[in-house]
């Protein structure tokens, strides 16, 4: 049940952002400054997320490897 809500959460946000309706259904009105465009990117995070949660992980598709979390600490005597 949950994997379903959240296929249908990304589907609905991949909807809102493609904008089929070129305009005509926006929570937020483009012509808006500064506040225009908050409504595709709170789209763009909850695809993101559901994407996530399917194990897609965009925002670190390019990384090199594993995250390396040693830290080199540099004495200077």
């Amino acid at each position: 049940m949950k994997k379903l809500v959240v296929f249908c959460l990304g589907l609905l946000a991949t909807l809102y952002i493609l904008n089929p309706t070129a305009g005509v259904l926006e929570i937020i009105p483009d012509n808006l400054p500064l506040i225009g465009n908050l409504d595709e990117a709170a789209a763009v995070a909850l695809l993101l997320m559901c994407l996530k949660y399917f194990g897609v992980d965009l925002p670190n598709i390019f990384r090199r490897g594993e995250a390396d979390d040693r830290t080199i600490d540099i004495d200077s005597k």
